[in-house]
């Protein structure tokens, strides 16, 4: 690495943490007494971007737009090439839309994550046993942003930047932000507990988020991409990381706006930030709240009088009545975005005409496609009462309570159920099966379930946004459909006209 390569990464390094002492510089890059005051000389001097303190440490004096700037190109190249840690498909979607993108302002939500106490974490190890302690920590960090089609723009030593809705674009960018962190929090606990039992020591991660304003600049080839930030929006959720307790996630009130009612958080109050004049609102993300749509949102605080589509109520109503007589049904609800799918399911599911019934609600979301039965899984945790925070033998528990009150003939399916849910025990016949077995096992299983509960009373399955949907729910669907005609079971579905499908218009 070049003098001048480990001045941009310094930079970068010192915008996101505000202050370094000249211990962590000597050893991040492997400099000798000689090279760290050369460095200091050009931070302080050359690049005007730092000042001493003690003769111990350097403390950030850029000005606001520079710390929103995140490090060019050259920063990186310590970290792996963006294109070798990035999803083929998500590399796919950012190389053939980028022409369009380059230049484009977009809004986005900014997150930052870095094991806390990193310098100290790794001290008393060579580098090549500090790589092995925290290349599993960050690699566990970018699939959690991966998962939700999230783009990590920078790897910096401990931790990394990503934005979500930039390059590829989301409106529910801030969401997926959040679900990403949550799911890096809890990837980084049970990392933490393998370390822990083996090198004795304690890994924690905090992490900082905020919606605004970025400009996409440039997109190589390799993925490595510009972006100049617009306002405090990179600022600030470099910010809200460096403010976040260990294991923690810190967010901003512009961020809370958009997820309002879809995630649980704790108001932390008014924070001074440095840089910027008035204290800023900080709110602490606790978890999901078990809501996936801004509907249920919305109607947890109350909707508005649902006046028309008298015509469609009445022909779900006429599939309820046929259904309850054991002549299973599907109803399919299509329109373009925004037209009202939802609220006529809503509408239809509240109804009186579904008392008796058991109901079982799911919906499939933008980033869950590339997640096998993703709003199967979503289905099976209501059904068994699973809350996100169970371990797995209470998950086991729950599920084979549940299973097994319904039908001890069922007892064979546990095995794939608890598979779907990461809960099956480690010495299960079922993980040694090939893939074919597994997924036959797993369709045949879920159906059985179902059909079965719709046989103690009418079983009403809801599935929304079908145009989202993953093919293996794609095929548990279309085998359920093919044992309708005897059971008090109704499909009711939504989905965009340009989901294509065999049995939509079905009824029987």
């Amino acid at each position: 690495m070049t003098f001048e390569e480990i001045l941009d990464q310094a930079i970068a390094m010192l915008q996101r943490r505000g202050r370094l002492t000249y211990g962590t510089l000597k050893r991040q890059f492997q400099l000798d007494d000689a090279a760290v005051d050369d460095l200091k000389d050009a931070l302080i001097y050359g690049q005007s971007v730092a000042a001493d303190e003690d003769g111990r440490v350097l403390v950030w004096t850029g000005d606001t737009a520079s710390v929103a700037a995140p490090a060019p190109a050259s920063a990186l190249v310590q970290a792996p090439a963006p294109l070798t840690y990035t999803p083929p498909y998500l590399a796919e979607k950012i190389l053939t839309s980028r022409s369009a993108l380059e230049g484009e302002r977009k809004q986005v939500t900014v997150l930052f994550a870095d094991l806390k106490g990193s310098t100290e974490l790794i001290r008393d190890l060579d580098p090549e046993q500090a790589q092995a302690l925290l290349d599993p920590a960050l690699q566990r960090m970018m699939d959690a942003v991966h998962r939700f089609e999230g783009t990590v723009n920078q790897v910096l030593g401990d931790g990394i930047m990503a934005l979500f809705g930039a390059p590829v674009a989301h409106e529910d960018h801030a969401v997926r932000a959040c679900y990403a962190g949550l799911a890096m929090q809890a990837a980084i606990r049970t990392h933490a507990e393998d370390v822990r039992r083996t090198h004795g020591l304690t890994v924690q991660m905090r992490v900082g988020l905020n919606a605004g304003e970025v400009v996409v600049r440039a997109i190589g080839n390799d993925l490595h991409m510009d972006y100049s930030a617009v306002g405090q929006a990179t600022h600030l959720a470099a910010r809200m990381e460096q403010l976040a307790t260990p294991g923690s996630i810190f967010l901003t009130a512009a961020t809370l706006r958009l997820v309002e009612g879809l995630v649980q958080v704790s108001a932390l109050g008014p924070v001074p930030v440095k840089g910027l004049e008035e204290p800023v609102e900080v709110f602490e993300l606790v978890g999901a709240s078990g809501i996936r749509r801004r509907l249920q949102a919305a109607a947890a605080r109350g909707l508005t009088p649902f006046v028309g589509r008298q015509q469609e109520l009445e022909a779900l109503h006429q599939a309820l009545t046929r259904a309850r007589t054991g002549h299973g049904q599907v109803v399919a609800v299509v329109g373009d975005a925004g037209v009202g799918k939802s609220r006529l399911v809503y509408e239809g599911v509240h109804s009186h005409r579904t008392q008796g019934w058991r109901v079982l609600e799911s919906t499939s979301v933008s980033y869950g496609k590339a997640t096998p039965y993703f709003p199967v899984i979503d289905l099976l945790k209501r059904y068994c009462h699973v809350d996100d925070g169970d371990d797995a033998r209470t998950i086991r528990a729950k599920v084979t309570g549940q299973v097994l009150t319904l039908d001890e003939t069922l007892q064979d399916t546990l095995p794939a159920l608890l598979a779907l849910l990461d809960a099956g025990p480690e010495d299960s016949p079922f993980v040694h099966l090939d893939a074919p077995q597994r997924r036959q096992r797993t369709l045949d299983g879920l159906k059985r379930v179902l059909l079965r509960e719709s046989q103690v009373q009418p079983l009403l399955v809801v599935f929304e946004d079908l145009h989202w949907i993953d093919s293996e729910t794609q095929a548990l669907l279309n085998s359920l459909v093919e044992s309708l005609p005897s059971a008090h079971l109704l499909l009711l579905v939504n989905y965009r006209p340009e989901y294509q499908h065999g049995w939509g218009s079905k009824t029987y």
